[in-house]
């Protein structure tokens, strides 16, 4: 059996300075830079808490609130809050700071899940979640209620 593991133990911030090559010509950063971007924050904390392989198997829909423009600091920050057999559910939260404002704003959230692999390319065993606090245990709670939801939806491999 694997050893659990607390949420900080995986928690990941990536930070990024929003550069020309990043956005469009109007100066706003293409949705799909930020998608990326968060697909990595996602795996990064997926790997830190498996320490396997693992690929992303779905990512709930998510609604940019503020945009990001050319010269911005894109802040993701990445941390589980369900653990199952092989699937773990990131939470991961997207921030812009305007550098000349000195201005923090919450772009957006969105919730993935990201399954572990073994050496053959099939889903494996994941430590389990130790959830220390309520709020801890009610973001588990949720996010199991979520991949309900999803199975009842179609079939995944989680």
């Amino acid at each position: 059996m694997l050893k659990a593991k607390s949420i900080s133990e995986s928690a990941t911030i990536l930070s990024e300075v929003m550069m020309p090559v990043h956005a469009n010509h109007y100066g706003s950063v293409h949705g799909g830079t930020i998608l990326r971007l968060v697909d990595e924050a996602a795996f990064v904390a997926a790997t830190k808490h498996a320490r396997k392989n693992v690929v992303m198997a779905s990512m709930d829909h998510i609604v940019f609130k503020h945009p990001v423009e050319i010269g911005d600091i894109l802040t993701i920050k990445a941390r589980l809050c369900y653990a199952g057999r092989s699937s773990m559910d990131v939470e991961v939260e997207i921030e812009t700071e305007k550098l000349k404002k000195g201005k923090t704003l919450h772009v957006g959230s969105a919730y993935l899940t990201m399954v572990a692999l073994d050496e053959k390319g099939e889903p494996t065993e994941v430590p389990k979640l130790l959830l220390k606090t309520k709020l801890d245990r009610a973001k588990s709670k949720d996010a199991l209620d979520r991949r309900k939801e999803r199975l009842r939806h179609g079939k995944y491999f989680i």
